[in-house]
């Protein structure tokens, strides 16, 4: 299984990346490939909006340190998302991402059953931490990307949350997380999920 990890956070040790790290440490240990990007450390523009996607090219019109990033999406199977939530949102590094796989539609993506250019069949883990411990705050953050990510093909997306991991290395006290992360890595490597 081929899996690519892109961490948004700003903090290669911080508590999103250490999440993502040991769920990508166990698919290692039961004989996955996995390739990581750490954004924060890659030079790249946001989305231009020019449309070059839907109108000339079948990809992203820019060529920076996220075409690897996006060309690597195209050849997993699995897609390991990783941010904070800051200001309610994932990070400024992970929002440019995400807005780069506008890339993957279809020209006509609005009214083609086939939306994505990617292999069908992909699957993702969206990891969220945020300081507050309140589970009901940016429980939205979630399923607006899933949303998108499934007119890209993923499917059966799944979530792992840590909420009240403000300070650095916090997650890594959190038992009960760290069982989801370990449990997710046995079902992905499964294929139950």
């Amino acid at each position: 299984m081929k899996i690519v990890c892109v961490l948004g956070s700003p903090r290669l040790d911080g508590n999103s990346a250490v999440i993502a790290k040991r769920f990508c440490n166990a698919v290692k240990n039961r004989g996955a490939d996995v390739q990581t990007f750490a954004l924060n450390k890659l030079k790249f523009r946001g989305c231009q909006g020019c449309m070059l996607c839907k109108t000339k090219l079948d990809k992203c019109a820019l060529d920076d340190n996220l075409t690897e990033v996006l060309d690597s999406i195209r050849d997993c199977d699995f897609l390991v998302m990783a941010s904070p939530t800051y200001f309610g949102e994932v990070s400024s590094q992970l929002k440019g991402f995400i807005d780069r796989t506008y890339s993957y539609l279809v020209p006509d993506y609005r009214t083609n059953p086939e939306q994505s250019r990617l292999p069908p069949g992909k699957k993702m883990m969206f990891i969220q931490t945020q300081g507050k411990s309140d589970e009901n705050y940016f429980n939205d953050v979630f399923p607006r990307y899933d949303h998108f990510f499934q007119w890209l093909g993923f499917k059966n997306n799944y979530l792992i949350r840590a909420c009240g991991v403000l300070d650095k290395g916090a997650v890594e006290n959190r038992e009960d997380v760290m069982k989801l992360v370990d449990d997710a890595a046995k079902k992905v490597m499964a294929g139950k999920r």
